[in-house]
């Protein structure tokens, strides 16, 4: 990667992959089995994008006694049929591939446990067009080794990049949270789970409708970033 190469860091589920009710199919599925109520539709929906623990526990209201089989059952749920339930948004495999095959690395960033994450792109085939895919432990609830938040996530992907520099691309507050923390921009993608309001309040730098207008911001955004990278690479700074 050249010193002006700026990648794109992007989130999972609600971003690249909608879960078309895999997520919210499987939540409800392992609440129900464990004898414990279902919230609504929209609560289910707002559970998408945080690290499921503590949706669980924070939107579901599962007693944390309950949290481990909860997540044992959806894991097992979403493993069977909620992988097949998914699809790409419109547009994402050809951005991905343009990418690609013009030599822009690109990355993801989930609080996906890293495993399933990887699971889920091999199942749409486009597992190997990224050079890093980080997300959080697999086991959700491990008292040692804490899950890595969003904010960790992206830097882990950071550091694969071999790079400080690079844009973040994604559908709810902590996309946009975790990539300030990093010192890089987010742009929010208005197809994903995200309430009205809620990735402008966050700080992202745009909200975009369409693959067509993602390809228009990253490209204005990498040419900015680029040339600012240049000019401190010719100052003899870096």
């Amino acid at each position: 990667m050249t010193s002006t190469t700026v990648p794109v860091i992007f989130d999972l589920d609600g971003t690249l992959v909608d879960p078309a009710g895999g997520i919210t199919d499987g939540i409800a599925a392992a609440l129900t089995a464990v004898g414990l109520p279902v919230p609504g539709q929209d609560l289910l929906e707002a559970m998408i994008g945080p690290k499921l623990s503590d949706s669980l526990l924070n939107v579901a209201q599962v007693p944390a006694r309950h949290l481990d089989e909860v997540i044992r059952r959806y894991r097992e749920h979403y493993v069977a049929t909620g992988i097949a339930q998914s699809r790409l948004y419109p547009g994402v495999r050809e951005v991905l591939e343009s990418y690609t095959a013009a030599g822009k690395p690109v990355a993801v960033a989930t609080q996906k446990p890293q495993n399933l994450a990887r699971k889920v792109l091999a199942h749409h085939g486009i597992d190997g067009l990224f050079l890093s895919i980080r997300g959080s432990a697999d086991d959700e609830t491990a008292i040692e080794g804490v899950p890595m938040g969003k904010t960790e996530i992206i830097a882990a992907a950071l550091e694969d990049l071999d790079t400080r520099h690079a844009l973040m691309v994604g559908d709810r507050a902590q996309d946009v949270s975790g990539a300030i923390a990093n010192g890089l921009d987010c742009i929010g993608v208005a197809w994903g789970f995200a309430p009205d309001g809620e990735l402008e309040n966050a700080g992202s730098v745009a909200v975009v409708h369409t693959a067509e207008e993602l390809v228009k911001v990253i490209d204005r955004l990498q040419a900015i970033h680029s040339a600012a990278m240049s000019e401190v690479t010719n100052d003899g700074n870096v």
